[in-house]
């Protein structure tokens, strides 16, 4: 089977960049089930339940969150009552929602998606390794096809995090930072991983936000309002193959739609 997982949609420009590439891509290539993170589709920060069903609409199966999942209160409803919905697992007792989603396909069998935020450089939350260990022995209860988001900071946890449960999870893939990283890769056991899978947002952004916005507040020091940028969008996913009688990975692939521009005004060709 083939899982497709996109990395953080970040405000209108990348909403509106799934919606148009989304149906497609899926169509074209045979997809059987498509997670994405979404914590940053909501003005790129949070969701509320109206993006959430764009996002179903377009095509995606499930919905990862990470550390802005909760930026709106009136979103928290969501996450109690629809289980496409996930939030990291390792948040304090009493948060609403889950991190845990098991998905029946209509021809085949349960995709599990978890979802994890890391503690370095993040604001503290229970330990993530720990929570993995749970996560995997109720999701394997059901499916051998476990697919983790790993919402995390630094990459030496990522990394980490993909050689904890390799061998037991079918994908690691890292989000959070917004910048792909250039190490996607199978495990001999079977486990597909990349540090960090990018951003499906505005090219011309520092990492979602207007650029002349990032450059003031880093050079004067002031706290300023981000607002996401504007202009064309790319989207950044990871494609898997995946053997549905064991959960193993069998290929990955780093996607970009379009690929990343060699300079300003000109779109790298392929060679």
């Amino acid at each position: 089977m083939r899982i497709l997982f996109i990395g953080d949609i970040f405000g209108r420009p990348g909403r509106q960049k799934v919606q148009e590439w989304l149906p497609d891509y899926r169509e074209r290539r045979g997809v059987d089930f498509v997670a994405a993170n979404a914590e940053n589709s909501a003005g790129g920060k949070g969701i509320n339940a109206e993006i959430a069903e764009e996002f179903f609409e377009s095509g995606i199966d499930a919905l990862t969150g990470g550390n802005h999942s909760f930026q709106y209160r009136d979103s928290y409803p969501l996450f109690e009552r629809d289980e496409r919905v996930l939030r990291p697992a390792n948040l304090p007792p009493g948060t609403p929602g889950r991190g845990l989603g098991i998905y029946q396909l209509a021809h085949g069998p349960c995709v599990a998606v978890a979802n994890l935020q890391g503690r370095a450089f993040m604001k503290p939350v229970d330990c993530p390794f720990r929570a993995a260990e749970r996560l995997l022995e109720e999701a394997q209860a059901a499916t051998p096809i476990v697919i983790i988001d790993f919402h995390a900071e630094a990459s030496s946890e990522k990394v980490a995090m993909a050689a904890h449960v390799d061998g037991r999870a079918t994908a690691v893939i890292g989000t959070h930072t917004h910048v792909p990283t250039a190490d996607a890769r199978v495990s001999p056991a079977g486990t597909a991983a990349i540090t960090d899978v990018g951003m499906t947002g505005p090219c011309d952004s520092v990492i979602g936000v207007r650029t002349d916005i990032i450059l003031e507040q880093l050079i004067v020091g002031m706290p300023v309002r981000h607002e996401v940028g504007e202009g064309p969008a790319r989207v950044c996913a990871l494609e898997m193959d995946v053997d549905e009688s064991d959960g193993r990975a069998q290929s990955v692939r780093l996607v970009q739609d379009p690929d990343w521009p060699r300079r300003r005004g000109q779109q790298a060709k392929s060679r």
